[in-house]
């Protein structure tokens, strides 16, 4: 009898410990399946964006494309910028304009709009330089320009003289108590002449340049420009190059 009762006791205690085992195991188990991806949906969402940006970049400038994408036959991307000065410089150099990836020769015939990267590129998020907010890339430029509280603009009363400029959100409030719609009718005269000036002030600058591109004969000079990318979510491309004359005027 003592027997049967020491067998009947281990039974019970191994089927409790072996209760207490599966117990751990499940809880051991980790997260369910809809907290693992509850956790991990950001994170390749934006690891996606960010490869995106580097795959469908343009192969000259290396920056994604702002409106018309063109390929040559073997696929490979340029913005519409990029594209029309590679097939300028190769006609001022009497060469031919090849792609800078796999150097096959392309031109307006040979390479192809691709609409399925530029519907793509269109859809990326960028930030506004003003508001720092995220929009689609195809609504940005009208955000930035008219609905953005942030954007940098002027007085409606600029054309007779205020100077003001700042946040469009503050632009009513400085608008109803500017000075400048009381002034006098000599006033308003005075102010309009120096806007004229300044007027023809451009316009000169304008008409030498025109002057000086009308020349018979344009002497050309090789510049070498260094490149140099900023350090944003979209990397953008931009050149210097030491100070030269040209038109009257230095450059840099």
């Amino acid at each position: 009898m003592a027997e049967a009762l020491d067998n009947d006791n281990d039974t019970v205690m191994c089927d409790s410990e072996s209760t207490m085992i599966a117990s751990h195991v499940e809880d051991d188990e980790g997260p369910s399946r809809k907290k693992r991806k509850t956790g991990t949906n950001e994170e390749p969402s934006e690891r996606l964006e960010q490869r995106l940006g580097g795959i469908l970049c343009c192969a000259v400038c290396l920056d994604l494309p702002p409106a018309a994408v063109y390929q040559c036959s073997n696929g490979h991307l340029m913005c519409a910028p990029c594209f029309t000065h590679l097939l300028a410089d190769a006609r001022l150099r009497d060469e031919s304009a090849t792609c800078p990836n796999c150097r096959i020769e392309i031109s307006r015939t040979s390479a192809s709009r691709n609409l399925a990267v530029e519907k793509t590129v269109s859809e990326l998020p960028i930030e506004c330089r003003h508001c720092t907010h995220v929009f689609p890339r195809h609504s940005i430029e009208h955000h930035e320009e008219k609905t953005c509280e942030e954007r940098v603009t002027g007085c409606k009363f600029a054309s007779i003289g205020c100077l003001w400029r700042g946040a469009a959100r503050v632009a009513g409030a400085h608008e109803a108590t500017c000075e400048r719609p009381a002034l006098s009718a000599g006033e308003v005269l005075d102010a309009l002449a120096v806007r004229e000036r300044c007027a023809a002030d451009q316009l000169r600058v304008y008409t030498q340049i025109f002057d000086m591109l009308s020349y018979e004969k344009i002497t050309f000079n090789d510049l070498q420009l260094k490149p140099y990318r900023t350090d944003e979510f979209v990397h953008k491309l931009y050149y210097e190059t030491l100070r030269f004359p040209s038109f009257g005027h230095h450059w840099c």
